[in-house]
């Protein structure tokens, strides 16, 4: 399983790796990451920076909490619907 690492944790290692003093590969070892989780960091400090185009984690934040009420709202409009129908048969007819 990944470990999380504290996101000043994380700012600090990019911080390192974009002055370019030493190879991406041995500043990784230094800190005890892979090199993969070193190239995602920067990869997302891009996008964050905006120096890269992609979703800023507020912007995935964001939908994904969209994402969650729509689905809520949606099965309380099923529960609604199911409840009318079931009272609606209840009603004598006129």
């Amino acid at each position: 399983m990944a470990r999380a690492y504290p996101q000043e944790f994380r700012d600090d290692v990019v911080a390192v790796a974009r002055k370019h003093e030493a190879p991406l590969s041995q500043i990784a070892k230094d800190f005890g990451i892979s090199d993969a989780t070193l190239a995602n960091w920067l990869k997302r400090a891009d996008i964050e920076d905006g120096v890269r185009p992609g979703k800023k984690l507020a912007e995935s934040d964001r939908e994904r909490e969209q994402r969650r009420r729509i689905k809520t709202l949606e099965q309380e409009n099923e529960i609604l619907c199911r409840a009318a129908a079931y009272f609606a048969k209840q009603l004598p007819p006129k």
